[in-house]
């Protein structure tokens, strides 16, 4: 029993470990390892029948715990079950727990599910079955995160697998426990080393279950809104490599900035604005802080130069032309393997600097067609303007009418305030946290309203385009100039390139603010991490720093407890900077980056076997080498004696230590029809025969022994052969 509770006990605490990885910040409270608990509970039940019962009572009390459900309500963990575990496939882990409750109630249940599988095996003193459920249980979730030690992770599996082989066999073999000892000092050894380097030897979050090279495909994109649903591919495309700063970043293709009452639409005709100046951040002719990416189109189908957010120049050796708003249209379009470059501007305001700035927007965002505009040539009075109330619900009647209750929400959350910034960050954080939304790619709809306003009213389930689409409006309601922008969040990131694929297609908000610009803000539940301090969606965001800010702001709502590159820039005018010398000129040859090749999860768990049925095999034969090393005939015979014993016992014939040479000659004689007696009588004269003789008999021993194994091996079918080879029965016998 207490071999069951330690070896089910140590694989239970790496699988929570591994499954615990997949949030940020960490879940606080104990309940993960209340359910290893819990898990082990029925393993140490005995007779079967009981521990069926057990195991019945564990896994009701888990879904219990996980779901933190009543019993009477116990029937809704399924739906959310099921919810919860395709959110996975939805969002790029980790996950914040505190937006994704479901997927952290997955994340609990796979801990209790996975710990309850290894329990029941180590309780039966199956090893093969408890090896395998728990490197499903530790290494599947390795697979999908990288960070950390990939290295000590993947050697510290292999450690517990070790064990509990070790563990499993009628005694345990004092040299497999030292043998796997070693292997976790030399786990943490190797990862802590700065002369490993982990991220060459494992890339965990790109392994695929899906390894087969796939057909050449593009993926195009129509950036309108669209609210009716949206399906990703199984198979992942990449469609973008970026070499950037290991900073994420949004890359943005282009704006949504015409709403036409219904929905959002890319709108890049439009006159350049009057003030371009007043609506460029400050700073944004220091080319020091630009920042540049060398983009490689993979598998786009596009018209649009996609970079960071807010692009300030671009170069490429096709004709472009500037469409406004940091927006950049090739005359022919993007084709596979095209190069170029782009720079971008990212202010880097923080809450204290944005809560102070003035609801002062130039004419440029005001006028009539600008991001201020509802439908219709109708514009939003600015922010906190006098009579403002009086002035918008005179607006909204007509095809308006129904966005009347959206603006009395939009006001509702963000309360009485004079800053704009206290307001977006409220409309945010209530989109991604405290609002009751959630992600879903087939929402349902609402007959008789809006889809955006159906949206916020009524079903609070959407994708990205209904939260980016009604964060957008509402600001704009409250009279802050506002648009959706879309592209891709940050991808993954490997030696120094990021890898952008069709799942990272995403829409966010742009907000603008004076002298800092178009500030993005991301309010769809753990679709993103935008980098800016500002944001909720920051991880360097602090929310109890920030609610201390804003307190002081706000009055109720629901604020939280060829030659040189040309510049974008948002007019349709171009402007040449007034020092090229660190920006390249036109046709710049932008190495590509090297097709990056990474294995799939069965090549892993394949991998791992094969160390470990390895690390079997040396252990055999180590303890038998060992055995040999003596001069004395008589301790030779006896070695010889185990090793046909330990051969017998790995081919699942009854044997024991302390059987005989003519037993053992019987039991080879009745089982295979081998004649063992001229090794039988080798080793009884070593054994026990006249000194003198002694060294030569257990010279004769050793090679009839293997004779004798070479004969038996004839016989014994090759899967069995191998089974053997790999068989811990007989460690059991050391």
């Amino acid at each position: 029993m207490r071999r069951t509770a330690l070896l089910s006990g140590v694989a239970g605490l790496v699988i929570a470990v591994d499954w615990l990885r997949f949030e940020e910040p960490r879940s606080a409270g104990g309940r993960p390892f209340a359910l290893v608990v819990l898990a082990i509970a029925p393993a140490l039940v005995r007779p079967l029948r009981a521990r069926l019962c057990a195991v019945a009572l564990a896994a009701f009390l888990a879904v219990c715990v996980a779901f933190s459900a009543a019993p009477l309500h116990i029937g809704r963990a399924g739906v959310r079950f099921e919810r919860g575990f395709l959110d996975f496939y939805d969002y790029r882990l980790p996950f914040d727990p505190r937006e994704l409750h479901r997927m952290h109630q997955v994340v609990l249940i796979a801990i209790f599910a996975f710990t309850l599988a290894v329990a029941l095996a180590v309780g039966a003193r199956r090893a093969v079955p408890a090896v395998i459920a728990f490197l499903v249980g530790a290494g599947w979730p390795a697979t999908l995160l990288a960070g950390g030690s990939e290295l000590g992770r993947g050697v510290v599996i292999l450690a517990v697998a070790l064990l509990l082989l070790a563990g499993l066999t009628e005694r345990p073999s004092r040299l497999a426990v030292g043998a796997a000892a070693m292997v976790i000092f030399g786990a943490f050894a190797l990862s802590s080393s700065a002369a490993v380097a982990k991220n060459a030897f494992l890339d965990w979050q790109q392994w695929d279950f899906y390894t087969r090279p796939q057909k050449p495909v593009s993926v195009r994109y129509v950036w309108d809104a669209n609210y009716n649903g949206v399906r990703f591919p199984k198979k992942v495309t990449t469609v973008l490599s970026i070499e950037a700063p290991r900073r994420p970043m949004y890359w943005r293709a282009t704006v949504l900035d015409s709403f036409d009452g219904t929905r959002w639409r890319e709108h890049l005709s439009r006159s350049a604005p009057a003030e371009p100046r007043a609506i460029l951040p400050s700073g944004v002719e220091d080319h020091s802080k630009w920042i540049r990416q060398d983009v490689t189109v993979r598998a786009l189908e596009d018209n649009h130069l996609v970079g960071a957010s807010i692009p300030v120049a671009y170069n490429i050796s096709e004709p472009a032309v500037p469409a406004g708003d940091g927006i950049v249209t090739v005359v022919d379009g993007l084709h596979r393997d095209q190069r170029y470059s782009i720079w971008s501007f990212p202010a880097r305001p923080t809450p204290a600097q944005l809560v102070r700035v003035p609801a002062v927007y130039p004419h440029a965002l005001t006028q009539s067609g600008r991001e201020l505009e509802l439908a219709g040539r109708m514009n939003a009075p600015p922010f906190a303007t006098p009579r403002r109330e009086q002035r918008m619900f005179s607006l909204l009647t007509g095809r308006l009418q129904p966005y009347a209750e959206l603006y009395d929400r939009a006001r509702a959350v963000a309360g009485q305030t004079r800053s704009p910034y206290a307001a977006a960050v409220a409309l945010e954080r209530w989109f991604r946290v405290t609002g009751g939304f959630t992600y879903s790619e087939q929402p349902g709809t609402t007959p008789g309203l809006p889809p955006l306003v159906g949206f916020v009213v009524d079903t609070r389930t959407g994708y990205c385009q209904h939260f980016a689409g009604a964060m957008a409006l509402m600001l704009r309601l409250l009279g802050i100039p506002a648009r959706v922008a879309a592209g891709f969040v940050p991808g993954h990131y490997s030696d120094g390139t990021w890898t952008v694929t069709d799942h990272d297609a995403h829409t966010w908000v742009e907000a603008w603010f004076p002298h800092y610009g178009w500030l993005p803000f991301d309010p769809t539940p753990g679709r993103g991490r935008l980098s800016g301090s500002y944001s909720s969606t920051s991880l360097g965001f602090n929310p109890t720093a920030a609610a201390k800010l804003l307190a002081g702001v706000v009055k109720g709502g629901e604020v939280f407890g060829g030659g040189a590159p040309a510049i974008v820039g948002h007019d349709d005018r171009i402007r040449t900077p007034r020092s090229a010398a660190d920006v390249p000129v036109r046709g710049l040859d932008v190495p590509a980056p090297a097709e990056h090749h990474t294995p799939s999860l069965p090549l892993f768990l394949l991998v791992l076997a094969t160390g470990v049925a390895a690390v079997i095999v040396l252990l055999k034969l180590a303890r038998r080498k060992v055995r040999y090393l003596t001069r004395d005939p008589r301790r030779i015979a006896s070695a010889c004696a185990q090793e046909l014993a330990e051969f017998l016992h790995d081919q699942r014939v009854p044997s024991s230590r302390a059987a005989t040479l003519h037993e053992l000659g019987e039991t080879i004689s009745e089982r295979f029809g081998v004649d063992a007696d001229p090794f039988a009588r080798a080793a009884a004269a070593a054994r026990y025969g006249p000194q003198a003789d002694a060294p030569a008999a257990a010279g004769r021993a050793r090679v009839e022994l293997r004779e004798l194994k070479r004969k038996l091996r004839r016989g014994i079918f090759v899967l069995d052969r191998a089974r053997g080879l790999v068989s811990v029965r007989s460690l059991g016998l050391g």
